[in-house]
């Protein structure tokens, strides 16, 4: 018994020394495998942009060249990887990491399977480009200006100065507005003017307007249109088209309306309220009742009507496009998505 004992204690002594020795046999490779692991890693971003810099000439999209230098870089630190598991004597465990064989090939395509699909994905928007860098863009309800775009996802900048990130699966199946793809944009807003007014010479005044302001697109032409019948006023819509980056919608959209109701209240247009305001053009009639000592026939007195809208005496309403700002947001929303921190450059959250 105790010779086995004492047999067995050998054997592990034996096989203890044997690993020492084979792994301060095997140190020198793990060392020079593990510089060459770090200084691709390192490296990687700069190597790629040398190695990609003959084909620059191919294309001038910004985003093939992020994506292609992103696929460069990942394949030189897979390289990295592979070379100091061979160095450490694990060639086969190196080979099937590489080519994604046998179990953990498996597991870890279960495991990042969206990450593929995610970069799949960013390949196939950068073969098909339906925006470029610095393109205002709507994907599904997100709206912004297009910062960047990496294998995993795409970087938005809103109109409020958010980053939105949104993975490349989700834009490459979702719906892509693109917003300056063609910079005429179309906008519009509804106008109720009373049923006692004429809509045509309401029509006539509003598209006057749009005519008049130097910023509104001649081509396509504006158009004013009936547009409902409300309860208690006739719906105008009016249209009209602006450039869009130099233009912005919303701005043109709040003077062109301020402009069209200074218009219809200089020409007495009314303009109820849903609050079922009664117009009486011609006055209000009072009848009066005859007293008893007074009996003589009725007699009826006409109010005169106050004017629909009255403005303060003191407040000039004139209108002047020249002081108005409609000018777009885009360049602000460019020029903050360029200057503000990387969301993926921060520290380690961890």
């Amino acid at each position: 018994m105790e010779e086995s004992t004492a047999g067995a204690v050998s054997e592990l002594t034996q096989g203890v020394s044997a690993f020492y020795e084979a792994a301060l046999a095997r140190l020198p490779a793990l060392g020079l495998g593990l510089v060459i692991l770090i200084t691709l890693v390192l490296l990687a971003g700069p190597l790629s942009r040398i190695i990609l810099r003959p084909f620059n000439y191919v294309t001038q999209s910004d985003l093939i060249r992020s994506v292609s230098r992103r696929s460069v870089s990942i394949l030189l630190i897979l390289l990295g990887v592979y070379v100091f598991l061979k160095l450490a004597g694990l060639t086969e465990f190196a080979v099937a990491v590489i080519s994604g064989t046998g179990v953990i090939g498996l597991i870890l395509g279960f495991a990042f399977r969206d990450i593929a699909e995610n970069f799949i994905s960013s390949l196939l928007l950068t073969v098909q480009r339906p925006f470029r860098l610095g393109d205002v863009v709507q994907i599904n309800d997100f709206l912004g200006v297009v910062q960047k775009v990496t294998s995993r996802a795409t970087t938005l900048v809103d109109f409020d100065g958010n980053h939105i990130q949104i993975p490349n699966a989700t834009i490459y199946k979702g719906v892509i507005k693109n917003l300056t793809a063609n910079p005429k944009m179309r906008g519009h807003f509804v106008i109720g003017v009373g049923y006692d007014c004429d809509a045509k010479v309401a029509q006539s005044l509003a598209r006057q307007r749009l005519d008049s302001h130097p910023d509104v697109l001649d081509d396509p032409e504006p158009q004013v249109l009936v547009h409902e019948l409300g309860s208690s006023t006739l719906n105008l819509k009016v249209y009209f088209w602006v450039n869009a980056e130099q233009i912005s919608v919303l701005k043109m959209a709040s003077v062109l309306m301020r402009d069209i109701v200074s218009a219809f209240t200089e020409a007495g247009i009314s303009m109820p309220d849903d609050a079922r305001e009664v117009i009486f053009p011609q006055g209000v009639p009072i009848i009066h009742s005859p007293s008893d000592d007074a009996p003589e026939a009725k007699k009826e007195t006409v109010v005169p009507a106050a004017s629909p809208r009255t403005a303060a005496s003191d407040i000039d309403t004139s209108s002047d496009a020249a002081h108005d700002d409609v000018s777009s947001e885009n360049d602000n929303i460019r020029k903050q998505a360029a200057e503000s921190r990387d969301p993926e450059a921060g520290e380690n959250i961890l």
